[in-house]
């Protein structure tokens, strides 16, 4: 049975969908990486609300997408830039998200991690985000979970160079319970992030995210680096100090960063295992018995995925993961919160199921199939 997909030039194409997933099992933890996905959120497609309401957020299917990470080995970074943080989940339900979250990690032992931000506040003075951060940073310590201090919009536009961001942050870091993921998110993720660490030199601003993490190695768990620049990414990691874990976040060149080289290897906090997860966690564990090239031989080809879906505006990579979980079932409906399911237009959709759908990832292929005719019928795309 075959699908009619448009293309990027206006037209209509015949596609074949695959007739069986990728096999795949659950399974235990990793032994050789630690590995995180970062997860979306469900929206509640009954709320009556505008891109300007609070989030409304479906708990029972968020949590249940949670479970389904945790099934299958990988950790969940929680309320991060995937669950729309910043762009439709606000610090209230952020907030309800870490605490919810982390009581069901610590019912069924899965791994958790969850993001310490700004939010509360649009703008304010460097003390304001330090007490912004502090805040949030009390939070997820009392839920449980790991803190993964993230980049803050409010503090990019406070902080007038380096030594802002090493107060603020030295400041976080001794008064924190545990050590800490420190996340440094590229400016392709987030605009406002333009200038973080205090140059808009990637070289400088290295050089101060370093030496932010030498005064204080006993709290910094790891890094997670977000800048799309696997050779950038390589020289930071060994660079770190001992004990310092490298978390790639980034989804354009995971496998290589992820299997390493003769001097080390990144551990991994991907927004592309929320949609990639089975099929991650199956590398992964064939990277645990130390066969690197069928570890790079699953992994390498959900790279073209990756790619499609974290294009430019690579902000909106969100809705290409939410309009997966759809299709393989993990949520009755394509809605998200903000209305963001409008940020991506139908070829980029018709080109994600293809590509999904080649890779095996849909647990029904009927049913992807089913749903994407569906989306299609109300764009006018008869079969």
């Amino acid at each position: 049975m075959t699908i009619r997909l448009p293309d990027f030039k206006g037209g209509l194409r015949t596609y074949e969908p695959r007739p069986e997933p990728l096999a795949v099992t659950s399974g235990a933890a990793f032994t050789s990486r630690t590995v995180f996905s970062a997860a979306h959120v469900v929206a509640d497609p009954y709320a009556d609300g505008s891109p300007d309401s609070p989030a409304a957020v479906d708990w029972d299917a968020t949590l249940a997408f949670r479970h389904h990470l945790w099934s299958h080995g990988l950790g969940v970074a929680e309320a991060m830039d995937t669950a729309q943080r910043g762009m439709g989940l606000d610090w209230a339900g952020a907030a309800e998200l870490i605490r919810r979250s982390a009581a069901e990690a610590k019912a069924v032992g899965g791994l958790i991690a969850c993001g310490v931000g700004t939010d509360q506040i649009a703008a304010g003075t460097l003390e304001e985000v330090r007490a912004a951060y502090e805040e949030q940073l009390a939070l997820v310590e009392e839920s449980g979970a790991q803190a993964i201090l993230m980049a803050s919009r409010a503090l990019a536009a406070a902080a007038k160079g380096p030594e802002d961001y090493l107060d603020v942050y030295g400041h976080l870091l001794r008064q924190s319970a545990e050590p800490v993921i420190l996340h440094w998110l590229g400016p392709m993720f987030d605009p406002a992030l333009e200038g973080y660490w205090g140059s808009t030199d990637l070289d400088a601003a290295t050089d101060t995210f370093l030496e932010v993490i030498a005064a204080h190695p006993d709290k910094v768990d790891g890094i997670k680096v977000s800048l799309l620049d696997a050779q950038r990414e390589v020289d930071l990691r060994r660079r770190l100090p001992k004990g310092v874990r490298c978390y790639t976040g980034d989804d354009f060149n995971y496998p290589e960063l992820i299997a390493g080289d003769e001097k080390g290897f990144s551990h991994a906090l991907l927004g592309i295992f929320d949609p990639l997860g089975p099929l991650a966690a199956e590398a992964v564990r064939i990277l645990d018995t130390g066969n690197v090239a069928a570890f790079r031989e699953l992994l390498d080809p959900t790279v073209e995925l990756s790619r499609h879906l974290f294009q430019k505006p690579t902000r909106f990579y969100k809705t290409g993961v939410v309009f997966l979980a759809w299709l393989a079932g993990h949520q009755s409906h394509f809605t998200m919160v903000g209305g963001l399911q409008s940020a991506r237009s139908l070829p980029h959709f018709a080109r994600a199921y293809e590509l999904a759908d080649g890779l095996g990832l849909f647990p029904d292929p009927k049913l992807a199939q089913e749903r994407m005719k569906n989306l299609l019928s109300l764009y006018g795309v008869t079969q």
